[in-house]
Formats: C-alpha cells, sequence, structure tokens
C-alpha cells in the first residue's frame, strides 16, 4: 500500500488554500449558469462564451482537485511550539553571506514560499541546504545565480 507524503505548511498557508479552496467552489454554480446561459444561444460550434465557460469550467475543476489534494496531505506545522539547536521545517534562520551581510529566512513549504519576504521552500537549493545545520555552520549551495557561501548565525522558533 503506497503510503501519502505529508505536505508541511504552516497555519497561515493552510487558511490561505482553505480560503482559495472555498471561494473556487462557491464559483461553480456561476459557471454552471453561465454554460447554461451560453447554451441558450444556439450553435455550440461557433459560441465563444460557451467555450470560454467549459474552459473556464476545466480551470477551476483542475484547481480544486489540486487544492483538495493539498489540504488532506496538510500537516500544519507551529514554529512557536518547536526548539533545538538544528535548522527543520518552520525555522527562521539567520546567515551571514559571502560579504558578512545578514539574510533572514524562514523555511516553508513549496506553496508558501516567496524569497521577496524572506519564506523559501524546504525543497529549494538552499532549503535543502539549510535543513539539519546548527549554528555557526558553514554552507555553500549552487542558486540560479551561482554558488553562494553562508554562515548559519542564528536559528529562531518564532
Amino acid at each position: 500500500m503506497a503510503s501519502i507524503e505529508k505536505l508541511p505548511m504552516l497555519a497561515e498557508g493552510y487558511e490561505r488554500i482553505t480560503a482559495e479552496l472555498k471561494a473556487l467552489r462557491e464559483e461553480r454554480p456561476r459557471i454552471v449558469e453561465a454554460i447554461e446561459e451560453a447554451r441558450a444561444h444556439g450553435d455550440l460550434s461557433e459560441n465563444a462564451e460557451y467555450h470560454a465557460a467549459k474552459e473556464r469550467q476545466g480551470q477551476v475543476e483542475a484547481s480544486i482537485g489540486d487544492l483538495e489534494d493539498r489540504v488532506s496531505r496538510a500537516q500544519i506545522i507551529d514554529p512557536a511550539t518547536l526548539s533545538g539547536d538544528r535548522i527543520v521545517f518552520g525555522a527562521t534562520v539567520t546567515l551571514l553571506d559571502d560579504d558578512d551581510k545578514p539574510v533572514r529566512y524562514q523555511i516553508v513549504g513549496p506553496y508558501e514560499a516567496d524569497a521577496k519576504i524572506g519564506r523559501i521552500s524546504y525543497n529549494s537549493p538552499l532549503g535543502k541546504a539549510l535543513i539539519g545545520r546548527r549554528s555557526e555552520d558553514e554552507i555553500e549551495v549552487t542558486v540560479p545565480s551561482g554558488d553562494r557561501c553562508y554562515q548559519v548565525k542564528k536559528i529562531e522558533f518564532i
């Protein structure tokens, strides 16, 4: 029997996914109405409204399926309940780069990642290199912009 891989995420990410899922489910009846209205116009072969509504219905159903899968596999992790001296999912890490400039990242799930706000996925090159490391460890990672070296300065669970 195949095991279902859990999808770790923060509570905030889970809430965002469930809100998106709810909105898509609420859109379903409006799409059905649009299809019925377009069908009433007659010839479906050249009915742009009908084809657009059917295409939107396909997109919505695919998105709902994807979101339902994520919700069913969600493993919600609260970083405030974690502790230790190693970097794990949910940890907020302060690193020093090659120029001794501090950078700060929180390790999150792939659907919550946004490097612009300091959230990186645990499956990203940097995320993979950080998991399991301790304060003062040095890491070298190959990222799209090239090879980078970092030193772990601080690990927080906030």
